[in-house]
């Protein structure tokens, strides 16, 4: 698997809720840890339709772990936002919606440049997904058409969250996500990392 670059500080998601826990819940420790520090985070709801509930519902997260959120879609300069952000946090949802959005606000290079020069990026679920080159390992449906499947490109690979193993006793007949991923492999050159329920990949 191709090298992260050495800069790069990341902490990629599968989910946002692990059944029996609350939002994050799972994954509060790490968080905490990744960040260090520092004591703001920049928050990307774009994921979600309500990003007014969505941006209200994170930052009470957050509160909770000592951290101040601010949603993006909040602040009139979004490319300063990003620049002078100390984490960013891109949350989970639809990874069309999310997607489109960040092509309509030009945000995907103002991203790239700023966890380049080393500010921790933060993905769950679809946020995790948008940090690899395309979205194509998403098992959303297509509510929104962005204008590229081209995603950020934080890592060289791509990540299909919430995995689930075969059910050898399951009498769906369906395409199991191993079917979806091998088809992908079938057509593309980068590796896939299934991230199961609770789990995550990062470096930093």
């Amino acid at each position: 698997m191709a090298k992260i670059d050495d800069a790069k500080r990341l902490l990629l998601i599968s989910n946002s809720t692990l059944h029996g826990s609350g939002y994050l819940d799972h994954a509060e420790k790490e968080i905490c840890n990744f960040v260090g520090s520092r004591t703001r985070v920049l928050f990307v709801p774009y994921a979600l339709h309500d990003r007014q509930a969505y941006a209200a519902k994170a930052k009470d997260r957050f509160s909770a772990m000592g951290l101040a959120l601010t949603s993006i879609h909040d602040v009139s300069n979004m490319p300063r936002a990003v620049d002078e952000a100390e984490v960013i946090f891109v949350g989970g949802g639809n990874t069309f919606r999310l997607l489109k959005g960040l092509h309509d606000h030009a945000l995907l290079e103002p991203i790239r440049r700023r966890v380049a020069a080393g500010a921790p990026y933060i993905g769950s679920s679809a946020g995790s997904i948008v940090a690899c080159p395309t979205l194509k390992t998403t098992k959303d449906m297509p509510i929104v058409q962005p204008p590229s499947f081209e995603a950020l490109g934080l890592v060289p690979f791509q990540i299909s969250p919430h995995y689930l193993d075969p059910d050898p006793s399951s009498t769906h007949m369906g395409e199991t996500q191993e079917k979806r991923i091998l088809q992908f492999l079938e057509e593309n050159e980068e590796a896939v990392v299934g991230l199961r329920e609770g789990s995550s990949v990062g470096r930093g």
